[in-house]
């Protein structure tokens, strides 16, 4: 193989989207896994009511109206175990969920909204940092970004925070069914571009639809194989 040729080879393999690929089987464990009881189990409020890291954690982070807390109660088969808010941003605390009693789902204070002062919006801002830092049972966050608009400069902090802080993260796209088959396409692409060199950045992005049911399993089999926890 020539230079040129390997050269080509390589850049066509940097822009060939990365895929999710799980057996049926892992798929189907994964239903199971989900299906168990899920509970709130606390909201912590200072870094010092965390609670004990005994059990495989994963987060989801993300700007305020995002879709966290749809995402969430997507992923347990629940309309109400993650409270939306109509007002983006109520999110001020660090809220564990409880999975089967063998794995956590943590949702963090959003960002990107105006709605406080900033002394408040720092406030819960850093206990959110401070947890991603100093929390060693944390298997992976997830970045949340609306599929419609695409990572923004807003986003870059957070990424920054998680490439530096050495935690796995990956990026998954909400609201997928808000947009056209070819947008989503090229938004997973485009995406896939701008966090290749990063370095605590998973390289598959998914694309989910909290109210269509779209990604969903693929988002459980991702977190059940992370964590290694099964059914």
């Amino acid at each position: 193989m020539t230079d040129e040729t390997q050269n080509n080879a390589e850049t066509h393999a940097a822009d060939t989207p990365v895929e999710a690929d799980y057996s049926a089987e892992t798929l189907e464990a994964a239903r199971v896994l989900f299906a168990r009881p899920a509970t709130f189990m606390m909201g912590a409020a200072k870094i010092e009511q965390l609670p004990a890291a005994d059990l495989p954690e994963v987060t989801f982070a993300g700007r305020s109206n995002v879709g966290k807390s749809s995402l969430i109660n997507a992923l347990v088969g629940q309309n109400h175990l993650a409270r939306a808010s109509n007002e983006p941003g109520r999110t001020r605390e660090v809220n564990f969920f409880v999975l089967d009693e063998k794995l956590r789902l943590v949702d963090l204070p959003g960002y990107g909204w105006a709605k406080a002062s900033k002394a408040e919006v720092k406030k819960f801002q850093n206990l959110g940092r401070d947890y991603l830092r100093g929390r060693p049972n944390l298997k992976r966050a997830y970045l949340l970004i609306d599929a419609r608009h695409g990572l923004k400069a807003v986003d870059n902090e957070p990424m920054d925070a998680l490439d530096v802080a050495a935690v796995s993260y990956q990026i998954v796209l909400t609201k997928a069914d808000k947009i056209k088959p070819h947008e989503l396409k090229a938004v997973i692409e485009k995406t896939q571009a701008q966090i290749r060199k990063r370095p605590a950045a998973h390289p598959v992005v998914l694309a989910t639809s909290s109210e269509k049911g779209h990604g969903i399993p693929e988002l459980r089999a991702e977190i059940m194989t992370t964590c290694a926890v099964a059914p």
